[in-house]
């Protein structure tokens, strides 16, 4: 006979809530109690290493083997570093590089980090092939867009966190790359054959299966191929019968943030929670406006309720449960056999206390590999010998990107070569403006002029302005700190990526501290 009186602890074991603060709030205490199974931390929750370490020693307080993940892909998405900017390169940077065992090293640095603050369950790598250059969601979150290389470098960061003892988790199954719209406010289409898709999306979730990644998110993706009516996070044919049975997934299953209007606008929260469960989830990500108790206790009480009236199966939901039980185990294991030697033996050293203070070594070594310099007939001489003019175009980010996260290079290059000036410019600055480049050059003169965008390719107001601009001073050094796709300026540095570590390499090749390898740089004819 089934007990109906586990159902409540069976139903929070499978939620992931965020929460507000940077201490346990009661709620979520009392929750642990009573069979919550994790937790997710973003920026809010983050202000220091030690305060984080703190909160998760709070956390296990109250339950020892809760699990606590946080969305930290070390690059342009960040919230162990929200208020810094990333002092690592991010995915393209490390995929322009190509080196996996770089990519490993980075990861395990980060790895260390995580585990040193208490923190279990990384919601990453990316693995999306980023096919399609103008996806305003994914873009330099990818390390690339060959499968190949994303599946190399994915297989490699997986390693090198899990070997921290932090358990990895690749997304977005069954894969983001080729969309040109953001999940977060709508549903994507993959309008892709099941034979372009075991060619291009499955590769890396393939090569991370096998890498023995211990999770994988799903993506609010439709994918018609596999199913025609529902997104994959809310479709059995794609988390049971593509990603259990053909790939032969055996992890826990999580969803993306259940609150996001890919799948919330049609079926709300409880409905895509239940069905998200029947489909083959096993643990629901719910953070962002809906970090509240009142939020928990609903998804809770919907799965039980679902249960009892047969929408979801008692099986399916103690699948979950252990599935969820099981990697917790993991982490507790791992971390203990490898995460925590791991910090006792890199305590002292500099690359971990460089990591301990919210930096890091390797990373920002990774950084510098990872630009690419290409001159043209106008170019400047580099490295400059006098302060320049730094003008900053500031797209409007996508909601992965925190807004608190700074990034540019004026900063760093005020710090290098001081008299530094910046300007910061949006949409909203150039709009209705007659004389664009004389807004763009004000005060400038005759001074050294740095131009810095963010995926130029996708926004024609940052495109136009670099037109104007450039038509009076061809000799403007261009950063472009997203994906790469178009060359302009006297000498175009592409840094594939605005992390913090982005802009200082940047910073520091135009001032000459760091000086660009020969087969970075690309001479115009």
């Amino acid at each position: 006979m089934p007990n109906h009186g586990e159902l409540p602890e069976l139903a929070a074991t499978v939620l992931q809530p965020g929460f507000v603060g940077t201490t346990v709030p009661d709620w979520v205490r009392r929750a642990l109690g009573e069979g919550l199974g994790g937790v997710a931390l973003f920026a809010r929750n983050v202000e220091t290493p030690a305060q984080v370490a703190a909160l998760t020693a709070q956390l296990r307080a109250e339950r020892p083997d809760v699990i606590v993940a946080i969305d930290e892909e070390a690059g342009d998405v960040t919230r162990l570093e929200s208020r810094h900017g990333s002092s690592r390169p991010g995915n393209l940077g490390l995929g322009a590089i190509d080196d996996t065992e770089l990519t490993s090293a980075v990861a395990r640095d980060l790895g260390l980090e995580l585990a040193h603050a208490g923190i279990t369950l990384d919601y990453a790598p990316d693995t999306d092939v980023n096919s399609n250059p103008d996806n305003p969601i994914i873009g330099v979150r990818a390390f690339g867009a060959e499968p190949d290389l994303v599946a190399r470098h994915g297989a490699a960061w997986i390693r090198g966190l899990q070997e921290a003892g932090v358990a990895a988790c690749a997304k977005h199954f069954p894969g983001h790359g080729d969309t040109a719209v953001d999940s977060h406010h709508a549903v994507p289409l993959i309008d892709r054959s099941r034979a372009r898709l075991a060619e291009v999306e499955l590769v890396p979730f393939r090569a991370a299966i096998a890498a023995g990644v211990q999770s994988v998110m799903t993506g609010h993706l439709l994918v018609p191929a596999y199913d025609p009516d529902l997104p994959a996070t809310l479709s059995r044919r794609i988390l049971t019968g593509l990603l259990r049975e053909e790939l032969g997934f055996d992890g826990l299953i999580v969803t993306d943030g259940i609150e996001m209007q890919g799948v919330r606008r049609t079926f709300g929260l409880e409905g895509a929670t239940v069905r998200a469960l029947a489909a083959g989830a096993d643990a629901i990500c719910v953070g962002g406006d809906h970090a509240d108790e009142h939020t928990a206790i609903r998804l809770r009480d919907a799965i039980v309720a679902a249960v009892r009236s047969g929408e979801l199966t008692e099986a399916r939901l103690r699948d979950a449960a252990a599935r969820v039980r099981r990697l917790a185990a993991w982490t507790q294991q791992t971390q203990t056999a490898i995460g925590a030697r791991a910090v006792a033996d890199a305590a002292g050293s500099a690359t971990h206390e460089v990591a301990v203070i919210g930096g890091s070594a390797v990373g920002q070594a990774a950084a510098r590999r990872a630009v690419r310099v290409t001159a043209a007939a106008a170019a400047p001489e580099l490295p400059l010998t006098r302060a320049p003019h730094v003008v900053e175009f500031a797209p409007e980010r996508n909601i992965a990107i925190g807004a608190e996260t700074p990034w540019g290079v004026g900063a760093p290059l005020s710090t290098l070569l001081p008299g530094t000036t910046s300007v910061r410019l949006s949409a909203e600055d150039l709009a209705g403006v007659a004389d664009v480049a004389g807004l763009i050059l004000a005060g400038v003169g005759a001074r050294p002029l740095v131009l810095v965008v963010r995926d130029a390719h996708r926004h024609p107001w940052i495109a136009a302005a670099l037109e104007h601009a450039l038509a009076v001073r061809p000799d403007a050094i261009v950063v472009e700190m997203g994906v790469p796709v178009a060359i302009s300026g006297g000498i175009h540095l592409a840094t594939f990526g605005a992390t913090r570590a982005c802009g200082q390499a940047a910073a520091e090749i135009i001032a000459g501290t760091s000086v660009p390898h020969p087969s970075r740089q690309a001479l115009a004819a």
